[in-house]
């Protein structure tokens, strides 16, 4: 008798591989933007998150959810978010590896010894000279945050605040001196207590009110001034919060409205004489996904805080850190899709359907070409912003900088909800599934819409477009970005010419997606043909800016070069 439940035809997990050395397309990429960027750190990383450990642990911590814990047994208040080991494990893995302060830092951090703080399987950093690129510490860390999101996004969240909200506290000397260097240890340290007694530390932020939204100028948070000290102007903030992510962290930086108006504050968890600051956790959101990280609802009941930068002014102190989370959901949105695309491409490899493999289906191998193609030049895109913060010193980057962060966290953004939509439709029903290596696609999807929403959604990221377009140099700065690729493809070239005029004349408001969309493309293009082979470049004008394109993933026109494509991509 035949065994009923004999398994055959369904493919090996996606596990135990390289994230990095088998990406092509974000290792081009580098080389295009950080020549002198040596890897091996990279590839150390890769190795690790690659790994099946640590893919339980990212199942783990997305299935154990944080949970809050408003009081003690005793009846006292406590505001503690308790978490899942794995967590930690992935929180130590993402602040070993360097991903949240250690580009404001030295150029080699020192970390902890192994067998101190918690444990992890992510080799430690290299010594000096030995894996760190003279010059480009945001264009290292951008690849390892894209390498990291393809593992687990979700724990992100606070290592991502660190990194933007580290530069700001400049505008507080005191505080920065303070706790710079533990924002800037590769240490890990999860334990609520005063900073100074703690070898890491990490940060947040808080800005929108249930009121407002978007509109922060909408905030009602009031802050009444309490005298000052070592940290300088000290306030009592007393208000809300409607999202406030990270609730764990040992310091926020908040609005609230001053005397002079809305200003930037920084507000610790455990105050200087180690008591515990009054931000009252109200309740953790149950979110679409996004699922290990604890975003909540806080309320500030006279609550205390330093004032960071000029009274009045804290709209433009905090949208600086903005720009920097922006450029990490463009990064994070193109991780995603490489690990979608991967684990298509590991699938349809393995899978049979009509006598042969998925991926020698014709119409198969339109879709796992197109989603190739939409993966690297979000990847192109991400890491050419990134390179401009490395180099805010010069005119042309500032220029690329203000132009390509709204414009990359808006179009690559938008495209990943669709990507993951597709890429999981080349997995059929068990991509649909939550379970299993496989079910790594659902959790994929659901975190899509998060890079989108958060940090100012697609409507914000158009109007920020256009008021980077008031500033002079705008349209000779896209025009010096693309004039490397001049005469490479008709349609690009088409596209190029017509930009500076729509620039310089500034579009309204009801164009500003389309004008989004259309720099974005062209800024892709460009990076292409200088970075990926001709296969990649030639495919993308074709379909992208020439129409040989349908309205949906896979529709390619027939004289493209698929075996290039897909073989470029694939993950082992």
């Amino acid at each position: 008798m035949n065994a009923t439940h004999e398994v055959f035809n369904q493919p090996e997990p996606l596990v135990d591989y390289n994230l990095f050395d088998t990406n092509h397309g974000l290792r081009d990429a580098l080389k295009f933007n950080a020549p002198q960027l040596a890897t091996a750190e990279l590839s150390a990383l890769g190795a690790s998150l690659g790994s099946a450990e640590m893919q339980t642990h990212a199942r783990l911590a997305n299935t154990h959810t944080p949970q809050l814990h408003s009081h003690d047994r005793f009846g006292r208040r406590v505001d503690q978010v308790e978490f899942h080991p794995s967590y930690h494990v992935l929180m130590d893995a993402a602040t070993r590896a360097g991903l949240h302060g250690t580009p404001w830092g030295s150029p080699h951090p020192n970390p902890l010894p192994k067998g101190e703080g918690t444990n992890s399987p992510v080799l430690l950093p290299l010594p000096p000279g030995e894996g760190r690129g003279e010059g480009s510490p945001h264009v290292e860390r951008a690849a390892g945050f894209m390498l990291f999101t393809e593992l687990e996004p979700s724990i992100l969240c606070p290592i991502s605040m660190t990194y933007a909200v580290t530069p700001a506290l400049r505008d507080n000397a005191a505080i920065h001196a303070d706790w710079a260097p533990r924002l800037t240890s590769r240490a890990y340290d999860p334990a609520l207590k005063l900073f100074s007694e703690k070898t890491g530390v990490t940060m947040g932020m808080g800005m929108t009110e249930k009121q407002g939204g978007s509109d922060v100028r909408a905030n009602t948070t009031q802050a009444v001034p309490d005298g000052s000290d070592a940290w300088g102007q000290r306030f009592r903030l007393t208000g809300h919060k409607w999202f406030f992510s990270a609730p764990m962290c040992d310091a926020f930086l908040v609005l609230a409205q001053a005397p002079a108006g809305l200003s930037c504050f920084f507000i610790p968890r455990v105050l200087p004489g180690n008591s515990l600051n009054a931000i009252r956790i109200q309740r953790l959101k149950d979110k679409l996904g996004n699922k290990a990280n604890a975003s909540s609802e806080v309320e500030f009941d006279s609550a205390t805080a330093w004032l960071v930068g000029e009274e009045g002014r804290g709209v433009p102190q905090i949208l600086e850190m903005g720009t920097m989370t922006r450029l990490d959901c463009a990064l994070g949105t193109s991780g995603l899709m490489r690990q979608a695309l991967s684990i298509a491409l590991n699938h349809c490899a393995q899978r049979e359907a009509f006598g042969r493999p998925l991926i020698d289906q014709p119409l198969m191998r339109n879709v796992l070409a197109d989603l190739a193609l939409e993966s690297e030049a979000a990847t192109a895109l991400s890491i050419r912003l990134a390179r401009a913060f490395d180099h805010n010193t010069d005119a042309h980057e500032q220029a690329m900088a203000r132009l390509l962060t709204p414009v990359a966290k808006f179009w690559i953004c938008k495209r990943g909800s669709h990507f993951a939509q597709e890429a999981m439709e080349c997995l059929g029903g068990n991509g649909y599934v939550e379970e299993g290596g496989e079910g790594i696609m659902a959790r994929i999807y659901r975190e899509m819409p998060l890079n989108s929403i958060w940090e100012g959604a697609g409507n914000i990221m158009a109007l920020d477009l256009l008021r980077a377009l008031r500033k002079a140099d705008a349209a000779a700065a896209l025009a010096q970005e693309l004039a490397p690729a001049k005469g490479a493809h008709p349609a690009l070239d088409r596209l190029a010419a017509a930009l500076p005029t729509r620039v310089e004349e500034m579009a309204t408001e009801m164009e500003a997606r389309r004008l989004a969309q259309d720099v974005a493309l062209a800024v892709q293009a460009a990076l292409l043909y200088q970075s990926a082979p001709a296969a990649v470049f030639e495919a993308f004008c074709d379909s992208r800016l020439g129409g040989d394109w349908g309205q949906a993933f896979g529709t390619l026109g027939a004289d493209v070069d698929f075996d290039a494509l897909i073989t470029r991509a694939m993950p082992r």
